[in-house]
């Protein structure tokens, strides 16, 4: 690191040049080099696993985008940014295997990715978080995706009840039980939703960019990811 004091660069001067990248500091302007990456880190075998895995986890949530903008309050900009920092550790484990068989050239189909998920979840009940709401309790998955996830109030008993339909067009219906004032029920397919009762709006979405509609994955449930 350097200090530039010519007047040419100026004292307010940042950016990259040539591989050195200018910045100020308590209105000083400094220099250093670029670090540099070499392609070939890129290609090897453990790069090449974990470029996979974060392909098959983005294809994984982008599926999932609905219900987790539905069971997931926002964080860091967005419900699946809180998703992932949640479960990106039990979702690398859970698609390992699965890896190894796309670098050696396998295809690997959503199904494929969806069952290692919902096989690893069944032995370890405790690490895929499908629901962290703030003022509800955590849900986990433990096995396949359910039908619908419930979300009950951490106090009071107000419950939030999220019918999964990734790709489904059904309209909302408000439950006539007889809490009903207490309770919510949102559909994820391409209806809407509809509140009522104390709950809080469980429609909350935020605009992350890591989004896994904005990158990443490259079907909505039926495509294959393949080599």
């Amino acid at each position: 690191m350097a200090q530039i004091k010519q007047i040419g660069v100026g004292r307010k001067s940042s950016g990259t040049i040539d591989g050195i990248t200018y910045y100020v500091r308590n209105g000083k302007t400094f220099a250093r080099s670029t670090p540099s990456v070499s392609a070939s880190s890129y290609n090897t075998p453990d790069a090449k696993l974990r470029q996979a895995i974060f392909k098959m986890v983005q294809m994984h949530m982008k599926y999932h985008l609905r219900t987790i903008r539905h069971t997931f309050s926002p964080k860091n900009g967005s419900p699946s940014n809180h998703y992932h920092n949640k479960n990106g550790k039990a979702l690398t484990k859970a698609l390992s295997a699965l890896a190894v068989q796309y670098v050696a050239g396998e295809d690997v189909t959503l199904d494929d990715i969806e069952q290692a998920i919902a096989a690893y979840a069944a032995e370890n009940p405790k690490s895929i978080v499908i629901a962290s709401k703030t003022g509800y309790g955590e849900v986990y998955l433990t096995g396949p995706w359910p039908e619908t996830i419930t979300l009950r109030a951490s106090g009071g008993d107000s419950t939030i009840i999220v019918i999964v339909a990734e790709n489904g067009t059904t309209t909302t219906i408000n439950p006539n039980a007889e809490d009903s004032e207490n309770t919510e029920e949102v559909n994820t397919g391409n209806g809407g939703s509809t509140d009522s009762g104390n709950t809080d709006n469980s429609g909350n979405t935020g605009g992350g960019s890591t989004e896994p509609g904005n990158g990443g994955g490259d079907n909505n449930g039926d495509g294959e990811f393949g080599s």
